[in-house]
């Protein structure tokens, strides 16, 4: 995950509407199904998921109140305490 992807996402979000990042989501994963696609094509629509689930969920705890520096923040310490354990 990069934070300035997810940043920019978030603020894309902020700017349109969710849906149209949820709906680039569903696409990328209907794209994974794809029998010919190599493995590195794989990990890169993965790494683009990623990135929008968490613009995602910066987006919701914005919606809640957060700054969009505390809810990146937290997001991020969510994410490597993930990775840590």
């Amino acid at each position: 995950m990069k934070l300035p992807v997810i940043k920019h996402l978030a603020n894309f979000i902020q700017e349109n509407d969710e849906d149209f990042v949820i709906e680039t989501i569903e696409t990328l994963e209907a794209l994974t199904e794809v029998s010919s696609l190599k493995d590195g094509e794989i990990d890169v629509i993965g790494e683009l998921i990623s990135n929008m689930y968490g613009a995602l969920e910066v987006h919701k705890s914005i919606k809640e109140g957060a700054s969009q520096k505390e809810a990146l923040n937290v997001f991020m310490k969510r994410v490597v305490g993930s990775i840590d354990t």
